[in-house]
C-alpha cells in the first residue's frame, strides 16, 4: 500500500534529483523508496547483492587482516626504483 509523504528539501537538490530520475526512467518517489529500503535493510544479508562487475573482478585471494599495506607498497616502490 502506497502512502503519501511530504518532504522539505532544497530546490536545487530537487531539480537535480528529478533530472536523475528522468535519466533513469524512474519516478523520484520510487528512487526515494528504494533508497529508504536500502537504508532500513542493510543488516539483512539476504537483501545485499554484489554487482556482476564486482563479481567479475574478484580474484579469490584473501588479504590478511593485519596487512600493513603502506609498508608493502613502500617495499614495492623501493624494489621497483632500486
Amino acid at each position: 500500500m502506497d502512502t503519501k509523504l511530504t518532504l522539505k528539501l532544497d530546490q536545487h537538490i530537487i531539480e537535480k534529483a528529478k533530472a536523475y530520475a528522468s535519466n533513469k526512467k524512474m519516478s523520484l518517489s520510487r528512487i526515494v523508496e528504494a533508497y529508504l529500503q536500502s537504508l532500513t535493510s542493510e543488516n539483512d544479508p539476504a537483501k545485499f547483492e554484489i554487482s556482476p562487475f564486482v563479481k567479475s573482478i574478484t580474484t579469490g585471494t584473501e588479504i590478511p587482516v593485519d596487512l600493513d599495506y603502506k609498508k608493502e607498497y613502500s617495499d614495492y616502490l623501493f624494489e621497483k626504483y632500486k
